[in-house]
């Protein structure tokens, strides 16, 4: 990558560059990755960005690597567990939230055959471009990820209102707010591109 990449971000932090260069608004199609990043939007929520990829990889190991057949089976020992390990986001109503969508996870993969199915519907399975300037006009929620809010807690998920489905749907890559000039903002572009033309 050249040295002067143009990033959408102003940031000089590590840990953000890596993640807006190489995931963020990255369209993926896989069930457990899918879970993964809904459940760390959850733990998101009144908190910054920054500690939720500071923790990720305490989460990760906490939570079993976010597998929801195992974490669908913890019990108040685990919750005990969770609770005092110092490294992971220690908010009890998150912790039991994420292990109760664990369990819903598995009922939606039952109806639809897949996670990806499911949360991909809500935009007609396509990326959906926004083609932005800048940031100033962006709202923290759509139609959209209202929708999709709105069917996540009719099926008993915790932790996903319309602003955390919205920064859920940036970041599993449902929709492109890379802004026009980013380096990344093509890039993305190609991919949903080629994956059309499969």
């Amino acid at each position: 990558m050249e040295k002067k990449a143009v990033r959408c971000w102003k940031t000089k932090n590590p840990l953000y560059m890596k993640y807006h260069d190489e995931e963020w608004g990255v369209p993926l199609h896989d069930d457990y990755k899918l879970f993964e990043f809904l459940i760390l939007d959850g733990f998101q929520a009144g908190l910054t960005w920054e500690l939720i990829l500071k923790r990720r990889e305490a989460l990760r190991k906490a939570f079993d690597n976010f597998e929801p057949k195992k974490m669908a089976r913890y019990n108040d020992e685990d919750v005990q567990r969770l609770m005092n390990n110092p490294d992971v986001i220690r908010n009890k109503a998150k912790i039991l939230g994420a292990i109760n969508n664990a369990r819903r996870f598995h009922e939606i993969k039952k109806d639809f055959g897949s996670f990806d199915t499911f949360i991909w519907q809500f935009v007609n399975g396509k990326t959906i471009d926004h083609g932005l300037k800048d940031y100033s006009n962006l709202p923290p929620d759509s139609e959209k990820s209202r929708t999709m809010s709105k069917e996540l807690k009719k099926r008993g998920f915790k932790f996903v209102g319309p602003t955390i489905c919205y920064a859920f749907m940036q970041a599993a890559g449902l929709v492109n707010d890379h802004l026009v000039h980013c380096f990344r903002y093509n890039q993305i572009k190609r991919m949903t591109r080629s994956r059309k033309n499969h």
